[in-house]
């Protein structure tokens, strides 16, 4: 009897056990029935995600490449295009560094530029890569070229504009690089071709250079007066400007005059870049007799703008002979244009800087400043967008600035020198 009842009790747990199996079975099958949708949805994104994060992550990043001097090829346009890429020593394809383009003049070449500019230098001491692109035209030398800048140049050549794009599409890719520390220098011709490819919209440049070169859009005459035309230069960010002019420069004359794709002067593509960076309206100058600095400071995004003006320059680059005096960069020390009265002897005595070093010094701090870039934008119509009270600096809403308000003489060098 004990075993019939015990037989009875197994087989009702059995049965027990058995509905729960089916219970639970079915329940499972409700859920993965009203999950599948998302799970296959999951399913298909994941390789998309992977892929996406892989390019993100990726690009570049784990390639070997052998430093040094590198001629690349490739197709822009359906044309073939060159430039002249240089990686420094110890590259190793696994950290992000930093990228300079070094733009030749007119009737120039990328090799002939880095001879002129030395950025292979600084490169080689700071590791950062430098990309001496070639312009599209022929030059009027034999094996030179020149840039067919839009708005200046006739005819039916080659869009710079595109093919300057895919040099960085490709240094992207093939380079372990910092996409917020893309740089740009530009001399005589190849600085007017960096200033229309800001001027485009192109936004790849976290700071830029000028050698006898800054532009701030086609040139156009109003009321007897050369003025940067404000529909052809329309950048898609706030970018800090390092600018150096010769006043003895009679091809880009820092008063204006000269070609027809100049006419407007220095100091008003400067006062231009100010307006659209949003700064300061009054900028602040040091005067000297060998060189003066005007400086733009509190702009929009943290941006600043450095302009040198040398008294006995030409068009040439400036060598080593007009030096920058310069605290080292971790000093909080401020970084001063060359005294009027000092020998060339003792410029050097004080760690002096040729324009390409000065301009390192100058994209490396503006890296620095670029932190209210992501900020919460301020209402310029009278007061502050919510949680901004207090918050703007001067500035930031800037009123337009009048190309005719001369800028204030200022004793010290700080503004100027600590960028």
């Amino acid at each position: 009897m004990d075993f019939f009842f015990r037989d009875i009790g197994m087989k009702r747990g059995v049965r027990q056990r058995k509905a729960s199996v089916r219970e639970w079975g079915r329940a499972c099958g409700a859920w993965a029935f009203r999950a599948l949708p998302g799970v296959f949805v999951w399913l298909m994104l994941v390789p998309v995600l992977l892929l996406v994060g892989g390019k993100a992550q990726a690009a570049g990043c784990g390639l070997t490449v052998k430093p040094g001097f590198q001629d690349v090829v490739f197709s822009s346009g359906g044309l073939q295009r060159k430039a002249v890429i240089f990686v420094p020593p110890g590259y190793s394809g696994k950290l992000k560094v930093p990228v300079v383009f070094d733009l030749h003049g007119s009737n120039s070449f990328p090799r002939d530029q880095f001879r002129r500019s030395h950025w292979p230098d600084i490169a080689r001491q700071e590791g950062f890569i430098v990309v001496a692109p070639q312009g599209g035209l022929d030059g009027k030398l034999p094996g030179t070229h020149a840039w067919n800048v839009p708005g200046v140049t006739s005819g039916n050549g080659p869009d710079d504009v595109a093919y300057l794009q895919a040099t960085l599409d490709l240094v992207k890719d093939r380079f372990c690089v910092d996409p917020d520390r893309i740089y740009a220098s530009g001399y005589s011709g190849g600085g007017r071709m960096l200033s229309q490819f800001i001027c485009n919209g192109n936004g790849d440049f976290s700071a830029a250079a000028f050698v006898m070169s800054l532009r701030a859009g086609k040139p156009v005459a109003r009321d007897g007066k050369w003025l940067p035309d404000p529909t052809s230069c329309k950048p898609s960010r706030a970018l800090s400007i390092i600018a150096f002019w010769g006043m003895k420069d009679h091809t880009n004359p820092y008063a204006g005059g000269g070609r027809p794709y100049w006419q407007y002067g220095g100091e008003t593509a400067l006062y231009r870049w100010a307006e659209l960076d949003g700064c300061k309206s009054v900028p602040s100058l040091t005067k000297g007799v060998r060189m003066s600095s005007m400086a733009f400071d509190r702009c929009r995004g943290g941006v600043h703008i450095l302009s040198y003006t040398i008294a006995d320059q030409t068009h040439d680059w400036p060598d080593e002979s007009v030096g920058f005096s310069m605290a080292p960069l971790a000093s909080t020390a401020a970084a001063e244009p060359v005294p009027a009265d000092q020998h060339a002897s003792s410029v050097r005595a004080q760690k002096a800087m040729f324009a390409a070093r000065r301009m390192w010094a100058f994209f490396s701090a503006s890296g620095k400043t670029m932190v209210m870039a992501n900020a919460p934008k301020a209402d310029c119509t009278g007061k502050p967008a919510a949680g901004m009270a207090d918050q703007i600096p001067d500035g930031v809403c800037a009123a337009p600035l009048d190309p005719n308000v001369k800028p204030a003489a200022v004793e010290s060098h700080v503004t100027a020198g600590s960028l």
